[in-house]
Formats: C-alpha cells, sequence, structure tokens
C-alpha cells in the first residue's frame, strides 16, 4: 500500500483479527460509523445467515404472525392453517405493496392497495377485475417462500438457501444449556424499540460482562463476581460465558420443583451469543433475548422480550415472579441504552481510539472474528 491510499474498514477489521487474543483491540472506528462496511454486512451477513423472529409460542394459532425485515427485505412469518411455521415475502405480487404490518391474527393476507388475497402458504386466493387479461393465471401467482425453522423453541429465518439448519450449525449451544429445555421457556413478553447506537455496540455490550458492576450497579452489578465469571473459547457460530450467580437474587436460581438440574448448574446464568444477532439471556429461573436490525450506521432496531422457566411459569406467584422480572429487566435496559449510546458518541469523535480487551472481552474478539470471516477484504481505497 502507497503512502497515497487508506486501508478500507474491512482491511481495517482484517488486521484487527490478525494478532492472537491476548494483543488484541476494540474493533476500527469505521467498522461502526461506515455506510459502505454497513452495506457489506447486509449482503454478506444479514442475507447470508440466519436471524431470529423470536420464540415460536409468539405464534400459538393458525393465522397468527409477525413481519420482520432481512437484509431490507420484508417478510410474514406465520403458522399456517396445518399449525406449521412458514416465512414467505411481504411483498404483493401485483403492484408490490406491503402487505401486513407488525403482529396479529390473519384468515388471509390481504394487500390493502388492490385487495389481492393469499392463502397462509402463500398461494393465490383472488384478485379482483383480473378476469380479462388473458395473460393473468391466477394459480401461477405465489408469495415467494423463504426458509424457516424451529429451533429449541425459537423462530430461524434466512434468505439463504444454502445455509446449514440452526440444528446443525447449533449443535454446540444445545450440548451447552441442553440440560436447560430453553424450548419450555414461556414467553411473558414481547416489544421493539430503537437505539441511536451501532448494532454491533450493543452486542458487543452483550457478549462482555466486564462492565455489569459498573453500568449495572443499581441493579444486578452486585449479583456478579467477576473473579468468578469465565469466558470460554467460543463456536465459529456463536460465543458465550457464564457467570456463576449468588443467592441475591432468586429468579436466578432454579426453582425448588426443578429437579432436573443439580450443583452449579442451579446457579449458572449463560449469556449466548448467536451470530449475527440472537443475543439470549439463559438462567435456571428466567430467559430474555435480543434480535438487533441495523437502521443505518447510528441506529439499532431491537426486538426485546422473554419471560419464565417453566417451574416458576407454574408457581402460585408467577404473576408476582414476572412483574419483579420485568421491573428488573426494563431497568438494567435503561442502564444499557444509557451505555451504548455513550460508546457509539465516543466512537465518532476524532480523538477516539479503540484500547486494548480485556480477558473478560475475549466473545467481542470472536465476533470481529466471525465478522471477519464473513466479509473479505477489499483492494484499498485512493487517499482523499
Amino acid at each position: 500500500m502507497t503512502r497515497h491510499e487508506t486501508l478500507t474498514p474491512a482491511q481495517e477489521l482484517h488486521a484487527n483479527v490478525s494478532v492472537p487474543f491476548g494483543a488484541a483491540r476494540a474493533m476500527p472506528k469505521s467498522v461502526y460509523t461506515s455506510p459502505e462496511f454497513l452495506a457489506q454486512e447486509m449482503r454478506q451477513i444479514f442475507a447470508a445467515d440466519w436471524l431470529c423472529a423470536g420464540r415460536a409460542d409468539a405464534l400459538p394459532n393458525p393465522g397468527d404472525y409477525l413481519t420482520m425485515q432481512i437484509a431490507g427485505e420484508p417478510i410474514i412469518v406465520l403458522r399456517d392453517r396445518d399449525g406449521v411455521l412458514r416465512a414467505m415475502s411481504n411483498v404483493c405480487r401485483h403492484r408490490m405493496s406491503t402487505l401486513l404490518e407488525g403482529r396479529g391474527n390473519a384468515r388471509a393476507i390481504v394487500c390493502p392497495y388492490h385487495a389481492w388475497t393469499y392463502n397462509l402458504d402463500g398461494t393465490l386466493r383472488g384478485a379482483p377485475a383480473m378476469a380479462l387479461n388473458e395473460g393473468f393465471c391466477k394459480s401461477d401467482v405465489r408469495l415467494p417462500q423463504v426458509r424457516c425453522e424451529e429451533w429449541l423453541g425459537w423462530i430461524m429465518v434466512t434468505l439463504n438457501p444454502d445455509a446449514p439448519s440452526p440444528a446443525e450449525r447449533l449443535q454446540g449451544v444445545e450440548a451447552l444449556v441442553g440440560k436447560f429445555h430453553m424450548e419450555n421457556y414461556i414467553e411473558a413478553f414481547r416489544e421493539e424499540f430503537r437505539w441511536a447506537t451501532n448494532w454491533k455496540v450493543l452486542a458487543e455490550n452483550f457478549m462482555e460482562s466486564y462492565h455489569l458492576p459498573v453500568c449495572h450497579a443499581d441493579t444486578i452489578g452486585h449479583t456478579v463476581d467477576l473473579l468468578k465469571m469465565t469466558c470460554p473459547e467460543g463456536d465459529p457460530a456463536f460465543n458465550y460465558h457464564f457467570i456463576i450467580k449468588n443467592d441475591a437474587l432468586d429468579l436466578t436460581l432454579a426453582h425448588p420443583t426443578n429437579t432436573t438440574l443439580q450443583g452449579d448448574d442451579r446457579r449458572t446464568t449463560w449469556l449466548i451469543s448467536i451470530y449475527p444477532s440472537l443475543l439470549i439471556t439463559l438462567s435456571p429461573g428466567y430467559f430474555w433475548y435480543l434480535c438487533l436490525t441495523p437502521d443505518g450506521p447510528g441506529h439499532v432496531n431491537v426486538l426485546f422480550g422473554g419471560g419464565l422457566a417453566p417451574e416458576f411459569g407454574a408457581d402460585p406467584k408467577a404473576e408476582e415472579h414476572f412483574a419483579r422480572l420485568k421491573t428488573l429487566l426494563d431497568e438494567v435496559n435503561i442502564e444499557d441504552k444509557g451505555c451504548v449510546e455513550k460508546v457509539y458518541r465516543g466512537i465518532c469523535s476524532a480523538m477516539g481510539a479503540p484500547g486494548h480487551l480485556s480477558h473478560l472481552e475475549r466473545p467481542n474478539f470472536e465476533f470481529a472474528q466471525y465478522l471477519a470471516s464473513r466479509i473479505a477484504p477489499e483492494s484499498a481505497q485512493a487517499a482523499p
């Protein structure tokens, strides 16, 4: 590279992960702030990997649906009349209006523009005033189908027809926490919000618990001992760490009626980051999760959900347990929002520079390695 050239964000990222973890620094500022790098992420990560639409029990009945965006593509996820989870394009095959919004239940999918109507399997049921068009054949029209699979209670969706199944790709997750039977946890809330930070800043915030005693001093920080925290090497598809909790918060411990978990498993909280953007906190008493969708370099749309382990859900005081859980998680979210928005403001500053990582930030380095594995370095760009 000559002195008249500068590294692209992708090249900076590859240089960043080319060193051993012991010498690693936080990711370069450009990978958070560059619109061009975000466009690469959309094409090479979000359009290629499995993304989470939330919990399968959010769609219990035929006709229940939710909508999402995958790399800018509007998608419907629904339960069809046979009880099967499906995903399909949320764009009408006529004049390309989007079809459904938000969440709800529908007997059929009706276009709000010209009332073309689709069955729950995506086939066209009816198209008003089309009989005089000789080239139109109703049976030829169907909403494009998108791969959708249920995995341990999660709805996983991808635009990539060649992506390995979640069960294959994430078998390491099941090996780690299968004994918790995550598929049986009961979702009690599902919310969406938008924060003023880059999606990777929020992902990295979840991936490390180094910040807990400080950022969460008023909520969960006292339940954590950094000296007892373990951050093992992760997997190409996910990273994780776990915390052995004290008795300060009973909901982080196994319910007395849980006879499956033994020993430290009864007080261990797992933090699992499934690439690129599903972040799960799983404890013996409850779970919560974030699903992240970039909204430009400086904003992220967040799906936030969670609920109780089945034993706490069946407890006569379940309503009280959930109220305590939701209050706690809302307070933790407020604290996290302040932290991650401050980080992004610092990243955008002229004098900010990435520093060395703690041993407790191994998952962050592995996340950077994942990003680099998906985004190839391009040729250097001429300096302005």
